[in-house]
């Protein structure tokens, strides 16, 4: 074993030995494929590739903290081949027949990561249904939805949340994406152009449940546009969940007090004992910015020129992370949603208090009378400012205003006195006037909760049949090496 310079030992070595953790698991079915394969193709003495696997199975049994990396040796490759080699010697060498280091890790990187994208998926789906659930609970739970902070128009809190769960739809066809790029098997790449000794690369696709291979095997050594693709859907799914925990976390205050969370997503204040703080939405938040900075970080490291390890060797580390963070905070964001509770009286009372009805008033007049709807829109604004200046209710406003509004407006009163502002001004029948597609009537907010649940739930048995595909490929490569190895 060379002798390493200390500062490469520490500025390099480790660094890549700090990831082993994350591939070893991945790394042993990816050298127990590559022995099956090679034995399949008479490459090896049948005695040595007995050995070979018998001590690959060993360490698969081995937990990675007492497998021995050591950055001292090189590494995580070079740490695994002086560990097979101290215990079969020579055999050991039968590894490296027709495959690179790279190939072995970039297959292993895949493992790891169609299983950490099957998780992220789960918990996905989890914060659909989630979303779903409550939305289908307040339906009818009328508020004043808001723009730029400020009233905008009468709508529910059922269809506020179905924004959210809409968008980490698409974030889940996203990661389904991913998923299916992922899946896909480098096996057999060799250097650049392929390998004679391992012959048809579908081979240890299959072994390992790949879906297929990908087909140019200079292509399969150094891509990284996927992963490019995989940590943006994921930054988009927290973009998601961050958007909607500082809406939440806003709401949570005082001045709204429109949503509580649970009490196990809040954190007391060490001082005040008045505070009650909503942790959980400081965190979701927080890890998004996280999660946007290791995006960055992959779109950083892959400009290197093609045939560079530079790029895949800090994916390795980063990519996995970027997946962990994520489904942490995913299945934190189901939680906080399932657990949530909104404050309906508050919510109404935003819908009497303010002016949210004032766009669908100026619709009214220009249905009623006839007037153009800019012209209504100048009417109903006039009348609400003397309204507001008059502690007078939205909710409030008659025609004797709507009247004198429209003579100062437009110099005629149009006959608004004589209106009938019962509905026009009535937010829950405004709200019940949104029938059209995807709109806030109660209705057509339970429909739409029933169809995002439909795909959460499909979502979820979709990871379910996954998962269960790739445990019996595993078991079965386990058990075909065992049949043969020795140790």
């Amino acid at each position: 074993m060379p002798e390493y310079a200390p500062e490469l030992i520490e500025g390099a070595f480790a660094i890549e030995i700090a990831d082993a953790e994350l591939l070893h698991s991945a790394l042993d079915l990816a050298d127990i494929a590559h022995v099956l394969v090679l034995r399949e193709r008479g490459v090896g003495p049948e005695a040595a590739t007995a050995r070979l696997l018998g001590a690959l199975l060993q360490a698969h049994a081995t937990p990675v903290a007492e497998f021995g990396y050591d950055p001292a040796r090189g590494e995580l490759y070079n740490c695994r081949e002086d560990w097979f080699a101290a215990r079969i010697g020579n055999d050991a060498g039968w590894l490296h027949a027709g495959r690179p280091r790279r190939e072995a890790v970039r297959i292993a990187l895949r493992l790891r990561l169609r299983r950490d994208v099957l998780a992220l998926l789960e918990a996905t789906a989890s914060l659909v249904v989630a979303i779903g659930e409550q939305a289908d609970r307040h339906a009818e739970t009328y508020l004043a939805e808001q723009t730029y902070l400020q009233h905008a128009q009468p709508s529910t809190f059922g269809h506020f949340l179905l924004t959210s769960a809409y968008a980490a739809l698409r974030d889940l066809g996203r990661l389904e994406d991913a998923y299916a790029w992922l899946n896909c098997s480098p096996g057999g790449a060799g250097g650049v152009n392929g390998s004679a000794l391992t012959g048809d690369r579908e081979t240890v696709a299959n072994l390992l449940a790949f879906d297929g291979v990908i087909e140019h095997t200079r292509d399969a050594m150094w891509q990284t546009d996927g992963y490019v693709a995989l940590l943006s859907a994921v930054t988009s799914l927290s973009i998601t969940s961050a958007k909607l925990a500082e809406d939440l976390e806003i709401w949570a205050s005082n001045e709204f007090d429109y949503v509580r969370l649970a009490d196990g997503h809040s954190r007391t204040s060490v001082l005040m004992p008045n505070k009650r703080n909503p942790y959980a939405l400081t965190m979701i938040r927080g890890e998004c910015g996280v999660l946007i900075g290791r995006l960055t970080g992959m779109l950083a490291v892959t400009k290197s020129p093609s045939a560079r390890s530079d790029n895949l060797i800090f994916a390795y580390g980063e990519v996995p992370r970027a997946m962990d963070l994520a489904v942490r905070q995913t299945r934190l964001m189901a939680g906080v949603i399932a657990g949530l509770t909104a404050n309906a009286e508050r919510m109404y009372s935003s819908l009497e208090t303010g002016y949210a009805v004032a766009a669908d008033l100026a619709e009214h007049l220009m249905l009623t009378v006839g007037i153009d709807y800019r012209t209504a829109y100048r009417i109903v604004g006039a009348a609400v400012r003397t309204a507001a200046a008059a502690g007078i209710r939205g909710v409030d406003l008659t025609g004797d205003m709507l009247a004198r509004a429209a003579v100062e407006v437009a110099g005629e009163d149009f006959g608004l006195a004589a209106l009938d502002l019962s509905t026009a001004v009535d937010p829950k029948a405004i709200v019940g006037s949104r029938v059209t597609r995807g709109g806030a009537e109660p209705g057509v907010v339970r429909g739409m909760a029933a169809d995002v649940l439909r795909a959460g739930r499909a979502a979820t048995a979709r990871v379910v049949e996954r998962r269960e595909t790739l445990d019996a490929a595993e078991g079965a490569l386990l058990e075909h090496a065992r049949r043969i190895g020795v140790g």
